[in-house]
């Protein structure tokens, strides 16, 4: 074979997008990519969750088994071997960052990626960490392991981090229309990654580096954050004094200026909100060492809102002549956030466990999980819906699905505890 042909060969076995991670961040990416006629693959280390992708099912609420057909039409493939990083001219890393035992972000899968990729790494790549994490991670960690290979970020190769935006559910602002944060290592780093964006969003905001851009996801998440446990508190307490907390917001929601409305709810769930913050909080603690107050404060406060509910929810039940123990207790919607599947951190968990500690017997109802489990142990889902609201002696809506008919749920339980606002009527209790 003559080294042209070679060549040619390798050019035509090339992909512009190599995905690694293919959850709730990568696969949507991976789905855009392909969409605007790049070539993708994608890494997971999952072989059920490759498997599926490569039979076109999906595993991610908003990418549908049609939407991965058509990625694999154009030639998308899904792969657990690192090898497929090599034939990459960009590679973007969406692995989780969970919590480890001290606070701080576990950064395990990134250091894996990292790892994998500097096996693999190419004079001319562009590489892209856009898992969440602490202001100085891609400098700091994700750096030094890509240089082991012996090339250098902004010389050999471009590094930057660009923090996900993406919203489960949320079917007016997807990725293409949400603004894309982009922070280099140099600025040549960050004129290739905003050169990459720019084919799969509208609008790219580039960032002065990467800590910077690190810090904006931070402070997002962050501000939600501390606003939710603030109306929180404000939930409590108005009750305490006699104030409707909900029509309260309601009022304050009309100024045009100056005020975004947060409502209270039974806890903080999903990936970002409980758990982005303490990242921020464990890199102030651990590299100037004193606390982020404001986050610690908030976590205390969201963190005790399911015993909040679940002390209400005894309240309401012995205002009616019944103990808590032993009580039937239903749970409507245990998922995250309405009208998805996800259930990462949500606070149907620990309101299911506190019920049961106090021995009431807990069943669920939710349209987007057929099998729910707490501490191991499954808990009985009901079929009939209306037939389950009339049997129990106490529903408590905890997510507030479409497909919940609410004025009728409210007619037909025996006792209803709406902890979303959503549910008005004489005879219902309202957190």
């Amino acid at each position: 074979m003559s080294a042209l042909l070679a060549e040619e060969e390798e050019r035509d076995d090339r992909v512009e997008l190599a995905v690694i991670g293919l959850g709730y961040v990568g696969l949507p990416l991976a789905r855009e990519a392909a969409s605007v006629g790049l070539r993708v693959v994608g890494l997971d280390r999952d072989p059920w969750v490759v498997a599926g992708l490569n039979a076109g099912r999906s595993h991610v609420d908003d990418v549908s088994d049609e939407d991965v057909r058509r990625m694999r039409e154009a030639g998308f493939t899904a792969c657990t071997d690192d090898a497929c990083l090599a034939r990459a001219q960009t590679v973007v890393i969406c692995v989780p960052t969970p919590l480890s035992e001290d606070g701080g972000p576990d950064l395990r899968a990134v250091t894996s990626a990292a790892r994998a990729v500097a096996s693999r790494l190419r004079p001319g790549q562009l590489v892209v960490l856009e898992s969440t994490t602490y202001p100085g991670t891609t400098e700091e960690v994700v750096r030094p392991l890509l240089e082991e290979s012996g090339l250098r970020a902004g010389e050999d190769f471009a590094l930057a981090f660009s923090p996900e935006r993406i919203d489960p559910g949320n079917t007016t602002h997807g990725l293409r229309e949400t603004p894309k944060v982009v922070g280099g290592c140099t600025p040549s780093c960050a004129a290739q990654a905003v050169a990459f964006y720019g084919k799969l969003v509208d609008t790219v905001v580039q960032a002065k580096g990467t800590r910077e851009a690190e810090m904006a996801k931070l402070l997002e998440n962050t501000y939600r954050h501390v606003n939710i446990a603030l109306v929180n508190e404000l939930a409590i307490i108005s009750r305490e004094l006699n104030v409707d907390v909900w029509d309260a917001i309601r009022c304050a929601d009309t100024k045009p200026f100056g005020f975004q409305a947060f409502r209270p709810s039974a806890g903080v769930g999903g990936h970002c909100i409980p758990i982005d913050p303490n990242y921020l909080s464990y890199k102030v603690r651990s590299s100037l060492g004193y606390d982020f107050r404001f986050v610690e404060l908030a976590q205390d406060i969201n963190r005790r809102m399911p015993e909040y509910v679940v002390r209400r929810a005894q309240d309401l039940l012995n205002t009616a002549g019944r103990p808590l123990r032993g009580s039937r207790v239903l749970l409507l919607g245990v998922t995250y956030k309405p009208d998805v599947a996800d259930q990462r951190e949500t606070p149907a968990l620990p309101v299911a466990r506190l019920l049961r500690g106090r021995k009431a017997e807990v069943s669920f109802h939710d349209p987007h999980v057929p099998l729910w489990t707490v501490d191991g142990v499954t808990v009985p889902r009901v079929g009939d819906l209306m037939a389950a609201v009339r049997d129990h002696d106490l529903t408590i809506l905890l997510q507030d699905h479409s497909a919940y008919d609410l004025p009728l749920l409210a007619d037909e339980a025996r006792l209803l505890f709406d902890t979303r606002g959503r549910i008005f009527q004489p005879g219902v209790e309202v957190l």
